[in-house]
């Protein structure tokens, strides 16, 4: 193999790292709230209020500027697809300058290949995410003008309701396949480590988790949306 053990350790690190990250986000580790969580029970809040707008402008800039955010994370993962593509092809003047790097292992060409391969198989995930969530957006925005206004007529209440909350688990779906684009890049940082060696790899995914966590299970951001 041409990958060492400690390399094997630190990959198998920053994959679980990852997976429980996301399984905690989805609420499947534990009984605390996520800020993404949190933030989609407002996506319900915000279908219920727009059922009783009459003018939907509010709406539709709310999701224009959704799909522009999607867009752009999408059109950067796509480059940065291509930068490691670059990478590869500058193969050894960049082995040369990472062999400056104090803390930096000498790595073989191939071993250097396999890990910028990888790199880019996490902008690759990225990117068909972001392009899913930018669909899903588009869908949703379909949804949103599918919902009839909301009115106190007899049975009409019920009608709304469904459309109300198939908008809303559009929006939440399109959202949760842009927060895992959005996951995939935080990591992708962390990922970097890797370049110098396995110990920093551990230490940057570390860093990377910590950050993560914290925005979403202790920020000021979750304290906003959850306490009265």
């Amino acid at each position: 193999m041409l990958l060492s053990n400690a390399d094997l350790a630190a990959l198998l690190f920053f994959l679980a790292m990852w997976a429980i990250h996301a399984l905690a986000v989805a609420g499947k580790l534990g009984s605390r709230v996520s800020l993404s969580t949190a933030m989609n029970r407002q996506r319900e809040t915000w279908m219920r209020t727009m059922a009783r707008r009459d003018l939907r402008m509010i709406d539709t800039s709310i999701m224009l500027g959704l799909q522009q955010g999607t867009a752009f994370f999408g059109s950067s993962a796509l480059i940065a697809i291509g930068g490691c593509f670059a990478l590869i092809g500058s193969s050894d003047r960049v082995l040369n300058v990472l062999g400056d790097l104090p803390l930096s292992a000498v790595a073989s060409r191939p071993v250097f290949e396999i890990k910028v391969i990888g790199l880019l198989l996490i902008f690759a995930y990225s990117f068909f995410k972001f392009g899913w969530s930018y669909r899903l957006f588009n869908y949703c925005s379909i949804l949103i003008g599918a919902v009839p206004v909301q009115k106190d007529e007899p049975g009409h209440a019920e009608e709304t309701e469904i459309a109300v909350q198939r908008a809303a688990r559009m929006n939440i779906l399109a959202g949760t396949h842009f927060n895992a684009g959005l996951r995939g890049i935080f990591f992708s940082i962390g990922y970097l480590g890797w370049f110098v060696g396995p110990i920093v790899f551990a230490l940057t995914t570390l860093c990377i988790f910590a950050v993560l966590v914290r925005r979403q299970f202790f920020s000021e951001a979750r304290k906003a949306v959850l306490d009265a």
